[in-house]
């Protein structure tokens, strides 16, 4: 072979082996761009994905951001100038109703679709929240037959027979317009004397509890209702009703996590949406403050030890156990302070207002973080968003498909 033959192969050589190589870097540039959730622009540049939720918080104004820190009671049958303003000046999260508020379906849903269209010019929809449990806890009896309650349920002890009753507690909430559902009870009746629980529970056992109680958060799920489990960490071996003072129950945490906890632990391995804080002081975790204002309890427990990056809701801050020792903006604050984030003010105009307002005072204080408020609001839109929610108006509803669908599940369990 000549020289300049063999010159020249080595010259390709040498070209294949660079091209290879650069080959190679813009793949593995690619595959370092792809893992750090990063896309190449036409410009060469990295361009971070975009963060819809994040890009909805940045512009928001703060009034905005602390409006949905709220969920709200209203008084009547229909909407006033009240609601309105909770609206479109504090731009409420959402609303709970009582059986006060229903008077029949097409009352009700005439209520939420007005209710509906006078958010639709803000960005975010709507909560509209009930507590419909089955039982003695039924805001919609009015409109629907009535269901066993959750004790008898339990007694039965079979998963589909649960589940298909967390089933139609979403489709009564679906079908007139409602998406949140304070349900079920994951409390386990651990006191016989116990004046607020009772059959609202499962059973009195934590497996009752747990077996059935699940299913029925997954029944409630499946109609596309968001459900909120109730009450951490365990109203179950109370003495006092909460409503009227706050109950002392007097347990370590680790007698807690071998009986209370364990069914709100499957809880949130089942990915449990929204979990109600109990107005329950447990001296052992925090001698100072019920569990709805506890750091220890929401901070520390529920939310490092045992992992839970769900919606924390409180109980009504106009209950006795709050009000006979706090101001309601006062316990919003400490609520929010120590990790909660969505605070329910079910009663009482002035308690709203003052309430909103002081948490806007803290913000500008310092006292409140804009951070830790952006942290919340990220759960709240991405629970919104997981559920598609929207202020789109009911237009049809078959109350008697519903009705049907109860009278088969009674008639299979009686």
């Amino acid at each position: 072979m000549s020289k300049k033959a063999l010159i020249f192969i080595l010259v390709l050589i040498i070209i294949f082996t660079v091209a290879c190589t650069r080959g190679e870097d813009r793949e593995e540039n690619s595959n370092e761009n792809m893992d750090n959730g990063s896309i190449v622009g036409e410009n060469g540049e990295d361009e971070e994905e975009v963060d819809e939720i994040q890009e909805i918080i940045d512009n928001m104004a703060l009034e905005e951001k602390i409006g949905q820190l709220f969920i709200f009671g209203i008084d009547g049958t229909k909407i006033d100038e009240q609601i309105i303003e909770l609206i479109q000046e504090y731009k409420v999260g959402g609303f709970i109703f009582f059986g006060d508020n229903i008077v029949g379906p097409d009352q009700t849903v005439s209520l939420l679709n007005d209710i509906k269209g006078k958010n639709s010019a803000n960005p975010l929809p709507l909560f509209f929240a009930i507590d419909e449990e089955g039982g003695q806890v039924s805001r919609l009896s009015g409109i629907f037959p009535s269901l066993p309650s959750a004790g008898t349920i339990g007694s039965l002890n079979k998963g589909d027979v649960s589940y298909e009753f967390g089933k139609l507690l979403g489709q009564r909430l679906k079908t007139i317009g409602f998406n949140m559902d304070f349900a079920p009870v994951l409390d386990i009746n651990a006191n016989p004397k116990n004046p607020v629980i009772g059959n609202r529970a499962f059973g009195s056992t934590k497996e009752a509890v747990v077996d059935n109680g699940i299913k029925v958060m997954e029944g409630i799920n499946s109609e596309n209702i968001i459900s909120v489990v109730k009450h951490f960490t365990g109203h179950g071996d109370t003495m006092v009703d909460s409503h009227i003072d706050l109950p002392v129950i007097n347990k370590t945490l680790a007698e807690l996590k071998e009986l209370e906890l364990a069914p709100f632990e499957r809880a949130i391995e089942e990915e449990v949406d929204g979990i109600m804080i109990a107005h329950i002081l447990f001296p052992a975790l925090d001698n100072k403050f019920p569990a709805s204002l506890s750091q220890n309890i929401i901070a520390n427990l529920l939310r490092e030890d045992l992992a839970y990056d769900g919606v924390i809701i409180s109980d009504d801050m106009t209950m006795g156990a709050i009000v006979e020792n706090y101001t309601v903006e006062e316990a919003a604050v400490r609520f929010f302070t120590a990790g909660g984030d969505i605070a329910l003010i079910c009663h009482g105009y002035e308690n709203m207002i003052n309430a909103y307002n002081r948490v806007k005072e803290e913000v500008y204080k310092g006292n409140l973080k804009i951070e830790d408020i952006n942290k919340k609001l990220y759960r709240i839109i991405s629970l919104k968003r997981k559920y598609n929610l929207s202020d789109s108006p009911v237009e049809d509803y078959d109350i008697e498909a519903v009705n049907r669908n109860t009278e088969s599940f009674l008639n299979k369990i009686r």
